[in-house]
């Protein structure tokens, strides 16, 4: 059964390496763009796949070895080199599961992160400047390129909201799992009495979207123009260069002024439209598939609070995968690396729970 599987997968991987060569493909951008990342998906898979096949062959060659040998040495030489085999062949069998998961679209993709101080007032919104500090630095490690979109500061240099580009090499595929409720427990600043508080920021994860990924009809967005306000020089004032953009059936909107013209504000503001509006749908087929997972094996609800950051202990605890680190300085420092594989292979084993549910 496995092996035929594999099979089909070889051959697709085939087919798309004739399509690619095809001028008619070539001359469609979209079809030629979905199916050059449909191959690259395929080839680590593909290789892998050729691999567990030399195995299981070298298997039944070593097999039909032992049979016909009566010579000692050889008989114990081949005995160690088929347990060998098929120890491998066991290990790429689990990685085989791993790699035939149905994969995110999503995960090659650029993001759109939103960092807000959330409950807690002015120290929400100085953790909120730390996560944004913190992801920056996790970035820079990763040789990815941030760009603030939009930010709104208060006095203390906290944030009441900012918006950020990130791009680089599968960025999504890291940051997805950041999105959510991450509660913070210190003496503030602000604090005279030296008592711990716990405040709480939210951060929202988007893959970055282009037309061809997700289109958003013209007349189901309004336009407002308007003139900026703040600083940003003289145009910001005597220019009407701000874009207000709603979308309609959703009411999602979107304002951007940060950029030196209209038309700037205009692609800016519908790239955050865009982001949002996919997520939105995106969160109800998910809210969809939480609810009858739930009805069908019992689970509850996820927290909302998916993170906690204590000061005084020097302590991160992920509360999604009960996971607990006493190295908080590090981590504010940008080095997210532990945590992130962490979630990537909690989600890895859901979903080989869920598949395994699922053939039962």
């Amino acid at each position: 059964m496995l092996e035929e599987q594999l099979d089909t997968f070889i051959a697709r991987y085939q087919e798309l390496a004739e399509l690619l060569s095809d001028p008619d493909v070539i001359n469609d951008h979209k079809r030629f763009r979905d199916l050059a990342k449909e191959e690259a998906d395929l080839r680590p898979k593909v290789d892998t796949f050729k691999h567990y096949k030399e195995v299981v062959s070298g298997i039944e060659d070593t097999e039909e070895l032992i049979k016909e040998t009566s010579e000692e040495d050889m008989l114990e030489l081949a005995k160690s080199e088929l347990d060998q085999l098929k120890a491998e062949r066991d290990d790429l069998e689990e990685e085989i599961k791993v790699l035939m998961l149905p994969s995110d679209p999503n995960d090659d993709k650029n993001i759109i992160m939103e960092i807000r101080g959330a409950a807690g007032g002015d120290e929400a919104q100085l953790f909120a400047a730390d996560l944004f500090e913190m992801y920056s630095r996790y970035a820079e490690s990763q040789g990815w390129h941030v760009e603030v979109a939009d930010a709104s500061s208060n006095d203390l240099g906290g944030f009441k909201e900012i918006i950020l580009q990130i791009s680089g090499d599968k960025v999504y595929s890291k940051l997805k799992y950041e999105s959510g409720a991450h509660r913070v427990q210190r003496v503030p600043k602000t604090e005279s009495q030296g008592r711990v508080h716990t405040s709480t920021a939210t951060v929202g994860v988007m893959p970055e979207l282009e037309d061809l990924d997700f289109e958003i009809d013209e007349k189901d967005i309004r336009t407002d123009i308007y003139r900026a306000s703040g600083a940003g020089g003289q145009h910001v004032n005597k220019t009407s260069s701000a874009v207000r953009m709603t979308h309609i059936p959703t009411g999602i909107q979107v304002a951007m002024q940060d950029q030196r013209s209209q038309q700037q504000n205009r692609e800016k503001a519908m790239l955050i439209l865009r982001s949002r509006v996919y997520d939105y749908y995106q969160s109800q087929e998910q809210d969809e598939y939480d609810e009858k997972r739930k009805n069908l094996v019992g689970t509850g609800d996820r927290s909302e609070r998916i993170r906690t950051y204590n000061y005084p202990q020097n302590r991160v605890t992920d509360h999604r995968i009960n996971l607990t680190l006493q190295k908080l300085d590090r981590i504010m420092g940008g080095e997210l690396d532990e945590i992130i594989d962490a979630l990537i292979l909690a989600d890895q084993a859901q979903k080989l729970e869920e598949l395994n549910e699922t053939t039962i």
